[in-house]
């Protein structure tokens, strides 16, 4: 009985041993993350009837759709955008206040990427590879993904614009690459690596950039198809260097100077993004290694050709129908390498855009434009009128006002005192709703909502001190379209995950961009990032 019992324990802990042996932590080989530059929410149904079936509407098909997603903070740009999808946080946090800001303590204007202690690699161009996270003051979903791997898994991020690349594979990336408009090649810095790897020589061997500029822009389908858009050469649209119009066919071969810039604003800018990324995956073996790899691309693209043309152009439309092409091409090599349902999927954007004025102008809608000159001249004429000479306004960026503390300081004059003679001249100009300041947002009269949008991009050290807000439709400056509102057309944006550990569906619960990266995580079975205030979408999940 003694050996029975014995033999019996055996057999019991031999069993165990070997179901927990054979057991393993279900996780994607692979989580790939897409931003898209100036992606506004509508855009999946805009041109839906024209989109093919292997890009977005394969997405819309297979994927869960979150269509009531926003962000949750004001100032709503390209570097600000980038960092909360990947940190699950808010400027207020994770410091990124805008893609530039004034540095108190330096004295000067901070470019949010902007690092001197580092060399560009790839490129003799300092103005384009002195680049790095370090401005990034929280980890990202990708940090975390490293971390929690012990190191083991790759995190590579790939983008034209250098921040669109940086900030989401945050501060362990084994490698991070943008575009240099200079040379045409894709470079990096002296933050990842001291050389480029050998694939990223060779596909810049390839002279990519080159070969598409002989190619021109002309529309992907027949013009007449373009019913989702404006007419082709609208006078307030922007001119490609070269060009009498802004209307196609445009001759790119004949463009000099600075010419793979001007690439950048037409789709090929998303040919050639698309291509280092594809490049990136079968080079670095992404989803084949011993742990979950990472690969964060940005398309910059729309934004350019959104900021020349307008959302409501021929260009922009025809800029998503290719980019949508692109994205077919790309599931078809995850697909091949990695394998259908082996690799998790997530797209969003880092911020929407406002319709150009004049278009809403020609439609009676209420809309105009800002002069932001005029208004700075006005702001100082009226302080030294109240307070005497004096250099009162540092810097102004982002709808900030920088005040010089010093003169303050010298005068006596406290910030409170500034912003009532600045309220006073400007909330009777058109296209002004109110101006707050920024170290009294308690007592802000403002409604409760736009107030949270204001608190949560408002960061102590980086942002200004006063803060002017201006109505719904109104945008400054002569480009054509832009963003930075708190206006739905500039929050409202896409947010949909598919493949790995995903159910097919959507919600219209109101979602914020703070919710992308602890849904990764929760995916992943990984802690959030440090400055995580999201939530954790579980309907996205299969149960």
């Amino acid at each position: 009985m003694k050996y029975l019992k014995l033999t019996l324990a055996i057999l019991c802990t031999s069993t165990l041993f070997a179901q927990t042996k054979s057991e393993t932590l279900a996780r994607p080989k692979l989580v790939v993350g897409v931003v898209i530059d100036q992606m506004r929410y509508d855009y999946w149904y805009r041109y839906y009837d024209k989109y093919g079936e292997g890009g977005f509407k394969r997405m819309l098909s297979e994927g869960f759709n979150c269509r009531n997603h926003h962000y949750n903070y004001a100032l709503t740009v390209t570097a600000a955008g980038h960092a909360s999808v990947y940190t699950g946080s808010v400027p207020s946090i994770h410091g990124i206040v805008g893609n530039d800001w004034y540095d108190r303590k330096l004295g000067k204007g901070m470019y949010c990427v902007g690092d001197s202690t580092v060399q560009p690699v790839g490129t003799t161009n300092l103005t384009a590879g002195k680049m790095s996270p370090k401005n990034l003051l929280t980890s990202t979903i990708t940090d975390q993904l490293r971390i929690g791997n012990n190191y083991q898994g790759k995190t590579i991020g790939i983008a034209i614009k250098d921040r669109g690349a940086i900030l989401p594979a945050g501060h362990t990336a084994n490698g991070a690459y943008w575009f240099d408009s200079k040379t045409g090649n894709w470079i990096t810095s002296t933050f990842y690596m001291n050389d480029l790897p050998q694939w990223v020589k060779d596909y810049n061997a390839k002279k990519r950039p080159s070969e598409l500029m002989k190619q021109n822009w002309n529309t992907l389908l027949p013009i007449a198809q373009y019913t989702e858009s404006t007419a082709d050469d609208q006078p307030y649209e922007a001119k490609i260097a070269g060009a009498k119009k802004s209307v196609f066919p445009y001759d790119l071969a004949g463009i000099a100077g600075d010419a793979f810039g001007i690439l950048a604003s037409t789709p090929h800018g998303n040919t050639i993004t698309k291509e280092i990324a594809l490049e990136a995956l079968k080079n670095e073996n992404l989803g084949k290694g011993p742990a979950t790899d990472f690969l964060a691309i940005s398309f910059s693209t729309p934004d350019y050709v959104g900021h020349a043309f307008g959302p409501n152009s021929v260009e922009e439309e025809d800029t998503y129908l290719r980019l949508d092409r692109d994205f077919a091409e790309i599931f078809a090599a995850l697909d091949k390498q990695v394998g259908k349902g082996n690799y998790l999927f997530f797209i969003s954007a880092d911020h929407g855009v406002m319709d150009v004025p004049e278009l809403w102008k020609q439609h009676k809608l209420p809309t105009g434009r800002l002069n932001l000159g005029q208004i700075n001249t006005a702001i100082k004429s009226a302080l030294v009128e109240k307070f005497g000479e004096g250099d009162y306004i540092t810097a102004s960026e982002n709808y900030q006002l920088y005040l010089n503390h010093q003169t303050l300081a010298a005068k006596k004059i406290e910030v409170e005192d500034v912003f009532k003679v600045v309220r006073k001249v400007m909330i009777d100009m058109d296209g002004i709703a109110t101006v707050l300041n920024l170290h009294d947002l308690g007592n802000a009269n403002i409604n409760d909502y736009l107030l949270t949008l204001y608190k949560n991009g408002n960061h102590a050290k980086r942002s200004g001190d006063l803060q002017i807000v201006t109505e719904p439709g109104w945008i400054s400056g002569t480009t054509t379209a832009t963003h930075g509102a708190p206006y739905n057309y500039d929050t409202h944006i896409p947010l949909l995950f598919m493949g790995w550990g995903i159910k097919h569906g959507e919600t219209f619960n109101r979602t914020a961009v703070a919710d992308t990266a602890p849904t990764i995580a929760a995916l992943l079975k990984i802690l959030e990032p440090s400055g995580n205030i999201g939530r954790v979408i579980e309907d996205v999940m299969k149960k």
